[in-house]
């Protein structure tokens, strides 16, 4: 072989076809709806046109059956009217009866004497020849009309024949038979065209489901394919991703469900990114200070006005720090289900005014008046003492920052439809309209820019419903807000005479 001439190979073209494979191949989804789909409709199909095949060509085989007995019947009665005669008279009488047979286009008389051979034909068959089927010598033998259906050996043409025996008028002696006898090859011919016909329809309908199916399957996995692309993006990092299609179906709502979930994801990975950046800035804030004063406190260790002031903020930072550290803690309980409660019952009152008590001198040194107000009896709830209060200290806090400029707090208790209901207000700035939707929500920080991390309200309604209770929050901006906290009595309640303490 020259030199420079390469031997063809196929591997070009394999793996051109193989290109094509790969992007024409059957996804999961066609490929199961049309095998499980389409074998349903090949399986009624079939059983269609078996069924539909079946009753035609009975109707038709019945139909000519019943025509020839009929024929044989009629013509048996009229032989045994007149069968009171001699043989030779009913040679004579049969020969009539051939020549006047007006059907002999369409089938064949034969008149037999008693012993089975043919006396006279339609078709002009040999005087003493016998049928070489059975329906002749049953009929002699059991004294009734007889049929026959399939190949005649003489001939080997499929035939249907009916024998009529032919008795002596008023008696039982048999003289003879009728005997009808019809081709089936047309009849055979017409009903191999009903079961074409039949045939052509069926595959008409798998055709016409074949591409009804495609288009179907067609609007049905594209979107899943765009949804999957879009749920790829999204496992990328790419939240907010949406898809442009419009769909008025369960697919539309399908896609907007998508859509908001993106959306929703993309939210909460911002609220995420913010309280992260929160959380840092919230613990950088006191390590910062606590770092600051522990080294003036160490450069001026003979200055006690400086110490005790360095040492109260260095205590008063971690303190904020260990709350925040507890209150990310809790936090992580709640996401996975760890945080277990120690419930007994207990009075409702003496949590609320210890958790008042705490901030009390705070809040007097802020100038915010307060207002308590407590049934004389007790208030008896199901629950866990430590997480109450950790809750009713976190709210009273969120009112001593966000309601100092109201300049008063208002807390009392109650109950109210078998519930023990707390309410907290403050006279503060209040919660925009748009924001309060979303001030339980993980992560969420207002508009108004205090210190946290923005999961204290979070973890307190999580709290409050392992309680089996609520947490609302009524604000109008401007105004202010009511915390409202209900939590189910404990059965021995008792009365609700309420006392009031103004300024603890």
């Amino acid at each position: 072989m020259a030199e420079g001439i390469k031997k063809p190979t196929g591997d070009g073209h394999m793996k051109k076809a193989a290109l094509w494979l790969s992007r024409h191949k059957m996804s999961g989804i066609k490929r199961r709806w049309i095998v499980n789909n389409m074998s349903i409709v090949v399986l009624l199909l079939a059983i269609m046109f078996i069924a539909v095949g079946a009753a035609t060509t009975n109707y038709f085989y019945d139909s000519l059956h019943t025509s020839l007995q009929s024929r044989a019947n009629s013509s048996a009665k009229n032989f045994s009217s007149y069968m009171s005669f001699t043989y030779d008279e009913f040679y004579g009488y049969a020969q009539q009866q051939i020549t006047e047979f007006s059907d002999k286009d369409k089938m064949e008389m034969q008149v037999l004497d008693s012993n089975g051979l043919i006396i006279s034909s339609s078709t002009g068959l040999v005087a003493g020849t016998v049928p070489a089927t059975n329906d002749v010598n049953l009929c002699i033998e059991t004294g009734e009309m007889q049929s026959f259906t399939g190949y005649d050996p003489s001939t080997e043409e499929r035939i249907m024949a009916v024998t009529a025996p032919v008795f002596r008028k008023n008696s039982q002696d048999l003289i003879g038979e009728v005997r009808f006898v019809t081709s089936l090859k047309l009849l055979d011919r017409q009903v191999g065209q009903i079961y074409l016909m039949l045939a052509g329809a069926a595959l008409a309908v798998l055709l016409l489901l074949t591409v009804t199916n495609q288009f179907f399957i067609h609007s049905i996995v594209n979107p899943v394919l765009k949804i999957n692309e879009l749920a790829q993006k999204i496992a990328q990092g790419q939240y907010g991703a949406r898809l442009d299609m419009d769909f008025r179906d369960e697919m539309g709502e399908l896609c907007n469900t998508i859509n908001n979930m993106s959306t929703e994801i993309a939210r909460m990975e911002k609220l995420k990114n913010d309280f992260i950046s929160s959380v840092s800035h919230e613990l950088r804030t006191p390590l910062t200070a606590i770092g600051g004063w522990a080294e003036t406190v160490e450069n001026n260790l003979d200055d006690k006005n400086t110490v005790e002031t360095g040492l109260d903020i260095i205590r008063k930072e971690t303190t904020r720090l260990s709350r925040m550290v507890e209150e990310l803690l809790d936090f992580s309980r709640l996401e996975s289900g760890r945080m277990k409660l120690q419930t007994e019952v207990l009075d409702l009152r003496g949590e609320v005014y210890d958790a008042l008590f705490v901030y009390n001198e705070m809040l007097r040194q802020e100038g915010i008046e307060t207002s308590y107000h407590e049934p004389s009896q007790p208030v008896y709830v199901s629950g866990d003492r430590n997480r109450l209060r950790q809750v009713f200290l976190n709210i009273i806090d969120n009112a001593a920052k966000y309601g100092v400029s109201g300049g008063k707090v208002e807390i009392s208790i109650g109950v109210e439809e078998q519930s023990a209901v707390v309410r907290i207000r403050d006279y503060g700035q209040g919660i925009p309209a748009d924001e309060l939707p979303l001030v339980k929500e993980k992560f969420f920080k207002g508009s108004a820019r205090q210190r946290g991390a923005g999961i204290g309200l979070a973890v307190c309604d999580e709290i409050v419903a392992m309680h089996d209770g609520s947490l609302d929050i009524d604000s109008v901006y401007g105004e202010g807000t009511t915390v409202s906290i209900r939590l189910p009595l404990a059965p021995s309640m008792g009365g609700t005479d309420e006392t009031t303490t103004e300024g603890i």
